[in-house]
């Protein structure tokens, strides 16, 4: 893995352009996560920035944009193939965690999709479980819209910002966000409920 991060530091700008945008749209499209999760190309993408190789405002674009396309493909893929994808030998490997992602976005509906984003296994598959589900697309994109364009370009200025740390952050990242949309998601529940006992004593 080391020598693959080498190398995408030391391509030519537009093939670190081509190379972290495959890599974070075939995250969730084609759904490599398991392998390279997408948080890892992003902050390459802020590392090669911070070195002057590239342009750091196109590098976010580009995966934002990777991330979006990359997520609606994976819903696509979810709404045409349905079942079938869910009782697929790698969804039957990771039984548990696809049962878990599956509750989560029939209790949460479209914020399932924006938290999902920032959660490694949950990114690789929530958007084909929201195709499965039949979520309207309309509401899908909304959600994947806000939550790949906050996490895009969060985790490439992360990797700007730490520079030749990249591989430290890339571990840190992964398993901190997670602690940090937890406390997020229970924060907006505990808001949801506050509300709703508001309403009903009104």
């Amino acid at each position: 893995m080391s020598g693959f991060i080498d190398g995408i530091l030391n391509v030519s700008p537009l093939v670190a352009y081509l190379a972290v945008f495959c890599l974070v749209f075939a995250e969730d499209a084609l759904f490599v996560g398991f392998v390279i999760p997408g948080e890892t190309a992003a902050v390459l993408g802020g590392v090669v920035a911070s070195r002057g190789e590239v342009q750091l405002p196109l590098m976010m674009v580009i995966v934002v944009v990777a991330a979006i396309l990359g997520d609606t493909v994976g819903y696509e893929v979810g709404k045409h193939l349905g079942p079938r994808l869910v009782k697929s030998g790698w969804m039957k490997r990771h039984r548990k965690r696809v049962n878990k992602a599956q509750v989560f976005l029939r209790r949460r509906g479209g914020w399932a999709v924006f938290l999902g984003r920032f959660v490694a296994f949950f990114r690789a598959t929530m958007p084909a479980l929201a195709g499965t589900s039949r979520m309207p697309y309309g509401r899908f994109l909304l959600f994947n819209a806000a939550g790949g364009l906050t996490w895009g370009v969060g985790f490439v200025l992360l990797g700007f910002l730490a520079g030749n740390s990249y591989e430290t952050v890339a571990k840190a990242a992964g398993q901190d966000i997670a602690v940090v949309i937890a406390v997020v998601a229970v924060a907006a529940l505990v808001a949801w409920r506050v509300r709703a006992w508001r309403k009903e004593r009104a």
